[in-house]
């Protein structure tokens, strides 16, 4: 069985796919760009735009029950891997202790123009 995760707390999905899906021990979240809910807009450059993103993905993961720290596997794509190292400062704020497995790929474009975009794994 499967339950579709949904907040207005992230952007919403900009095309045929579900926020979050989740399953009877796991939630699969949709990767997540960097729009601010608020304002509609894309936030501008590698620290904001990693920051977005995992915020958004946070707020799919808390509507779900779940924690940060119950997430299993991150996997985060760059348009640029110059800002791996920024990104890298970013991302490790979200979590409180063991980090989860992660990819990290450099990619030729990401929706919208984004700088970065991030989806998740999550395992209770």
């Amino acid at each position: 069985m499967k339950k579709i995760i949904s907040t207005s707390k992230a952007p919403g999905a900009i095309g045929p796919y579900s926020q979050g899906v989740e399953t009877s021990q796991m939630l699969f979240i949709s990767g997540q760009l960097p729009i601010n809910v608020e304002t509609n807009q894309m936030e501008q450059g590698i620290v904001m735009q990693t920051n977005r993103s995992l915020a958004n993905a946070k707020a799919i993961v808390e509507k779900a029950g779940y924690k940060m720290n119950d997430v299993v596997k991150a996997t985060v794509f760059l348009s640029d891997m110059n800002n791996f190292s920024e990104m890298n400062e970013v991302y490790k704020t979200y979590f409180e202790k063991d980090f989860p497995a992660r990819s990290a790929v450099e990619v030729a474009r990401l929706p919208k123009d984004a700088l970065v975009e991030i989806e998740l794994i999550v395992m209770k």
